[in-house]
């Protein structure tokens, strides 16, 4: 509850502790005031030195705006005595305390409240699922072609050896066979005929 105050004094209160599990953040700024401003300005600061402005909203007796920084998604919204400040899309980054500013801009004096006590907004991580990539195969069809290639690929192997030893067999034997091909003598190269060749008998012609 907030206590009376004189005349053209602003005090706020903030709840202490706000947590975020959806991204989605309702800060309300309740207010006292009892002077007779008629322009008024509202905004959020983020920070313990209040450095950073998150957002603002303005009203008057006529009309109503408002705006926020291009690191947040901030809509203001003012009620009777308070003021509500939606914010989404937050991250765990923007965990942090919060300060309501409440200003009278018109008539003078220029009135604002002195600094609250903040709300502090934790903005819980996102756990990211990660989900696995879903084939367009059937996983058992994906196993049974990969167990079909790899048997393949091994009867191809084995009549690969096979073929190779039967291969290196038949070289063998045939080498052994032209090894056995008759050759000429050393001391009998400069003869006209083999050594093999029998000697033809001339004493047949003789008249």
């Amino acid at each position: 509850f907030l206590p009376s105050l004189p005349e053209n004094k602003i005090l706020v209160a903030q709840h202490p502790l706000l947590t975020v599990v959806n991204q989605t953040a309702t800060l309300v700024c309740n207010y006292t005031y009892n002077g007779t401003g008629k322009e008024f300005r509202a905004s959020l600061h983020k920070g313990t030195d209040s450095s950073v402005e998150v957002c603002f909203i303005s009203w008057n007796t006529t009309k109503i705006s408002g705006n926020s920084t291009k690191e947040f998604n901030c809509q203001g919204d003012r009620d009777k005595n308070k003021v509500i400040f939606n914010l989404w899309n937050m991250n765990a980054n923007q965990t942090d305390i919060y300060f309501c500013k409440i200003e009278v801009l018109y008539p003078p004096p220029y009135v604002y409240n002195e600094k609250s006590n903040g709300t502090v907004i934790h903005v819980k991580e996102t756990p990211t699922q990660t989900q696995e990539p879903q084939s367009a195969i059937p996983l058992w069809i994906l196993a049974t072609v990969t167990g079909i290639l790899a048997l393949y690929s091994m009867l191809i192997t084995a009549v690969f050896i096979n073929y190779w030893q039967k291969s290196k067999k038949n070289m063998y034997h045939q080498s052994d066979y032209m090894n056995m091909t008759p050759r000429h003598p050393p001391y009998q190269k400069n003869k006209g005929y083999p050594s093999y060749a029998p000697t033809r008998d001339y004493t047949a012609y003789r008249s």
